[in-house]
């Protein structure tokens, strides 16, 4: 049996992974979106479900002061003694700090922070007790990986922050994770900066504060220079299986056209981990992963997939949506209209870098249909709602329903920079129906009256690669979204009404195991 990766599609970067028994749990960074970092869960390492988020509330996740690819990066997972512990960065507010739960669904706890600085934190419960912070810093020793002693219950540092490891001369030495394996001590970090010189180097020591040896084989990961259709590989976490097995995950990219642009994001893959006869781990192929590699030899769970629409029933939300920054209390309501998600959106838009009125879940493949029923009088000019295409401020596609000249009418607009241009049609009376297909080098727009009453309307096209990393810059990828504005008078704006949201990939999806 082998599998496809990425295991986990679309936006989903710097994985972390640990296992209890036989369920395996990871996490994600979530930069400027809310709720921060989702919690997947899965019992053979390919087939992974969403059961939660780590940060829920603003305590937990204050991001106002987040500008885009700002707010939460990396984090780590762990347990030990019964406590699931997760340990990230919020660059935008408190630094490093650790949460912690008995569930990993949640509740998690308030954040405990750590007052040693840099980012991409990481925790190691060594045998005898002591619990070792690690994290990337530019601090007094030079730049690279600096390690503590820390009291878990607390975050209170027990001894000084020390420089443990500078990497193999990369740039941006970060993402560390450190392993007890057998007598020695692995620490394995990410190098060459988030982009195409990614890679990941270890080193190992028979103490926690080293000197650590460099692995005669880094990078372990990497596929620079390669022709390759996953790229920039690294950021990875290890495990052990029940079975004795080692595995990693690993963030990647996969660029959908030359020159090399990817708008998908960074996303988890898995790779087979092989240990050396002198004790090195060597990552795939050589430090080469495949789009389909040979599956763990562990009893398969494939979850349920979720349905195509979301019809809007539930008293909830469902764990796929997010939104941009911490949601205005009141702007989104199951209630308000039973079968309906209603927006009520502010002055607030979708190009001031601050959080609209926005409710959305990430682009995971390269070929999909999306489309949402919306319902929608604007009153003013101003007053918005509809569906976008959002990479960030600067770089989003929209197609929605406004006033244009008096009249109500349905707009695709398109911003690339500084450059906006709109195409503007006649709105269909009724329910409208709004449809953003995908496919890996175009975004397709179209509109028309609710199914069955009548011939959707093309609206134009937009370039994928005008929304990729490449292009926008930044650290996150495309989310599909309903939002709303309300314009100048935002009082007088009537609610969004959005009776129904599809999404449909159209290709094979990259979570289930190929034969």
């Amino acid at each position: 049996m082998k599998y496809a990766n990425p295991v986990i599609p679309g936006f989903h970067p710097d994985p972390s992974i640990c296992r209890v028994g036989e369920d395996y749990y990871l996490v994600t960074s979530t930069f400027e979106y809310f709720p921060g970092v989702p919690v997947f869960h899965s019992r053979d390492l390919v087939h992974w479900r969403r059961i939660g988020h780590c940060l829920t509330n603003e305590v937990q996740l204050p991001l106002g002061e987040a500008g885009s690819s700002g707010g939460i990066f990396a984090p780590t997972l762990r347990h030990h003694d019964g406590w699931f512990y997760m340990t990230t960065t919020n660059v935008s507010g408190i630094g490093n700090f650790y949460v912690r739960a008995r569930n990993p669904a949640g509740p998690w706890s308030d954040p405990i922070p750590v007052a040693q600085g840099g980012i991409d934190p990481s925790l190691l419960f060594d045998e005898d007790g002591k619990v070792y912070f690690q994290s990337a810093c530019d601090g007094g020793e030079g730049n690279g990986i600096y390690q503590c002693e820390m009291e878990i219950e607390t975050g209170v540092l027990l001894t000084p922050s020390r420089l443990i490891w500078q990497g193999t001369g990369g740039a941006c030495p970060e993402g560390p994770h450190l392993y007890k394996v057998g007598a020695l001590y692995y620490l394995m970090i990410a190098e060459g900066g988030t982009e195409y010189g990614h890679m990941e180097t270890i080193a190992r020591s028979a103490q926690p504060y080293g000197p650590y040896e460099a692995c005669p084989h880094n990078p372990i990961l990497s596929h620079r220079s390669m022709d390759s259709g996953i790229q920039a590989t690294g950021h990875a976490d290890l495990v052990q299986a029940q079975d004795g097995s080692w595995w990693a995950v690993l963030l990647g990219i996969r660029p959908a056209a030359y020159p090399k642009r990817h708008h998908l994001g960074r996303e988890t893959f898995l790779a087979p981990v092989t240990w050396t006869e002198d004790g090195w781990p060597i990552f795939g192929r050589g430090g080469v992963i495949d789009g389909e590699m040979q599956a763990p030899q562990l009893p398969a769970r494939v979850w349920p997939q979720p349905p195509v629409r979301d019809h809007f029933e539930s008293e909830e939300l469902g764990l796929e949506w997010i939104f941009l920054r911490n949601p205005r209390p009141g702007s989104r309501s199951l209630r308000e209209r039973r079968g309906y998600l209603a927006l009520r959106g502010d002055k607030t838009t979708l190009d001031d870098g601050k959080a609209p009125v926005f409710v959305g879940r990430r682009l995971s493949h390269f070929r999909c249909r999306t489309a949402a029923s919306l319902t929608f009088e604007p009153r003013a000019d101003g007053q918005e709602a509809g569906l976008t295409l959002f990479m960030n401020e600067k770089y989003h596609y929209d197609l929605f329903i406004a006033r244009r000249e008096g009249r109500k009418a349905v707009v695709l607009r398109k911003r690339v920079g500084s450059m906006i241009t709109e195409q503007v049609y006649d709105c269909p009376a009724g329910p409208v129906v709004l449809e953003a297909d995908a496919r890996p080098d175009l975004f397709f727009f179209r509109f028309g009256p609710e199914e069955g009453s009548g011939q959707r309307v093309d609206a134009g096209s937009g370039e994928t690669h005008f929304l990729s990393t490449e292009m926008a810059g930044g650290f996150t990828g495309v989310i599909i979204a309903m939002y709303a504005v309300g314009g100048p008078c935002p009082g007088e704006s009537e609610p969004a009404l959005f009776d129904w949201f599809d999404y449909e990939p159209l290709e094979t999806d990259a979570r289930q195991a190929a034969d």
